[in-house]
């Protein structure tokens, strides 16, 4: 088996990348080497390779649904929305500047030969690259610059399957619709459709399925049911339930839950972070925007941000850094991940990530902030109450005055974050997904919150992550017609596929 193929959608979020995901374990699984690649991301969740590059944190899954350690050849650009309508342009894993979705425009054509020569080394490399695309292939107004969908695919020949999210109705005329705008030559690739996240009875379905093949001259491959174990490592940090809950919480091994409220901020960075959190037997993880919410609160966690100022002026503009302030007073715990550390502390100086100069923090850590035009990428390990611990880091502001009481300890003894009472903060993302650190952690705030919690010892979250991974492989192997995904990475696109009016020229 060999070729390449690629993965788009009617829209975001309809389900591209755990099908890409899932793609990558099914082929893994029957010994295929197959690489996962996106062309162009839009998204503040990133992780930082062994190369010291960044990369969207939907790729780093995918490279671990096909075995590989994570590369920046797997996302070669990757766009971190920011501040003023402005987006940082990651290319190959480092940051190379800032820019608007105008000025972007002008850009594309040398990123692209960047695009292309990176898959071109990927394709020789491996059995089979697995694409997936941004957002929809029909948007129209930007498909002369596309560089992450049909432009992809007509440069490089790629089949393409279209996935649509059907729970948020309307598939059949998002398929039809996305296929029926594209140029004829673009629709040529398009091979075949996978409706994704159903939840009915599929006889009753049947007929539409029938019907979208007969008028787009192109099959169904499958249905993919919903399925409410699949949660972790959503491209949107944000997809969750309609209550902000995370996860699928489990009753509490002791005899009360843990109370968890992650501040949903406006510019969130890796948020996910916290997913480690909510695969603990009696934590309950919540994303909240407004004070209330805070009320019955045990523990808050202030998450990353892409705009630590804005997203910081946006908690006391709506009242969150009071109620905030008043949790700590009470003495009960707050932690702050990344930005969120950077919001604790006295006061930040940022002149170059939104130009404000020095405001004051929130003061709940004795710890100064300067931010510093060269991004901080690199993996780290260390000891986090006195188990050894991994993790990562993505930041422009440093600190200026480390305090002694570290929350990590390096391996040169010296100190990383901070810990003090019931406040704790780090740059360190990755942190709560090891294991031990983790339950000391909830052990830690279940103290300060005065809760009769006790951590499980058996949680493994690297465990959980691959469980969810088969599953992935098990819903394609089981749902998709593998003979015909085999046809298409073997032969490319059917010829004499049907163009449907009005064909967009």
């Amino acid at each position: 088996m060999s070729g390449g193929l690629l993965v788009a959608g009617t829209s975001s979020d309809a389900g591209k990348s755990v099908l890409v995901a899932g793609l990558c374990r099914w082929l893994a699984r029957q010994g295929v080497r197959v690489a996962p690649f996106k062309a162009q991301n839009m998204s503040n969740n990133s992780v930082v390779t062994m190369e010291g590059g960044e990369i969207g944190r939907a790729q780093a899954l995918q490279s671990a649904a096909a075995g590989l350690v994570p590369s920046v050849r797997f996302n070669p650009v990757l766009l971190k929305p920011g501040g003023d309508r402005t987006s940082q342009v990651v290319l190959l894993g480092k940051a190379i500047g800032q820019t608007s979705a105008l000025s972007y425009r002008d850009r594309k054509p040398e990123l692209f030969e960047t695009v292309l020569a990176t898959l071109e080394g990927l394709r020789a490399e491996y059995d089979v690259v697995i694409c997936e695309g941004a957002g929809s292939p029909t948007e129209i107004n930007l498909r002369r610059d596309d560089i992450a969908n049909m432009g992809l695919a007509r440069a490089a020949n790629l089949p393409v399957l279209v996935v649509g999210d059907i729970d948020r109705g309307g598939v059949f005329a998002h398929l039809y619709g996305t296929v029926a705008l594209l140029s004829p030559a673009d629709q040529a690739l398009v091979s075949g459709f996978v409706i994704n996240k159903f939840r009915g009875d599929p006889a009753l379905l049947k007929p539409g399925l029938d019907q979208i093949n007969q008028l787009t001259g192109r099959p169904v491959l499958g249905v993919v049911p919903w399925n409410v174990d699949l949660w972790l490592d959503a491209e949107d940090s944000l997809s969750y339930t309609a209550d902000g809950v995370v996860g699928r919480p489990k009753p509490p091994v002791g005899e009360q839950w843990l109370r968890v409220a992650v501040i949903r901020l406006p510019r969130i960075s890796n948020g996910t972070d916290v997913e480690a959190l909510a695969c603990e037997p009696g934590v309950s993880v919540r994303f909240v925007t407004e004070p209330s919410r805070l009320a019955d609160a045990d523990v808050i966690v202030i998450p990353g941000s892409k705009a630590t100022i804005h997203d910081l002026e946006w908690l006391r503009h709506n009242g969150l850094a009071d109620a905030i302030g008043d949790h700590a007073a009470r003495g009960l715990p707050v932690i702050g991940i990344c930005g969120g550390f950077q919001m604790l502390g006295t006061k930040i100086t940022d002149s170059y990530e939104s130009g404000a100069g020095t405001v004051p923090g929130l003061g709940l850590l004795d710890v100064e902030f300067e931010f510093q035009r060269e991004k901080i990428l690199r993996r780290l390990d260390g000891f986090v109450f006195g188990e050894v611990a991994t993790g990562y880091e993505i930041h422009h502001g440093t600190v200026v005055n480390q305090p002694g009481n570290g929350l990590v300890t390096l391996p040169d003894g010296s100190p990383e974050g901070v810990l003090k009472g019931a406040i704790a903060g780090t740059h360190w993302h990755g942190l709560l997904e090891n294991d031990k650190p983790r339950r000391h952690i909830l052990e830690w705030a279940a103290g300060h919150a005065n809760r009769n919690f006790r951590a499980a010892e058996d949680t493994s979250f690297a465990q959980i992550r691959e469980a969810q991974l088969d599953l992935l492989a098990d819903l394609v192997a089981e749902h998709l017609d593998t003979d015909f995904l085999r046809r298409l990475l073997a032969d490319g696109a059917p010829s004499g596929l049907p163009i449907l009016p009005p064909g967009a020229p």
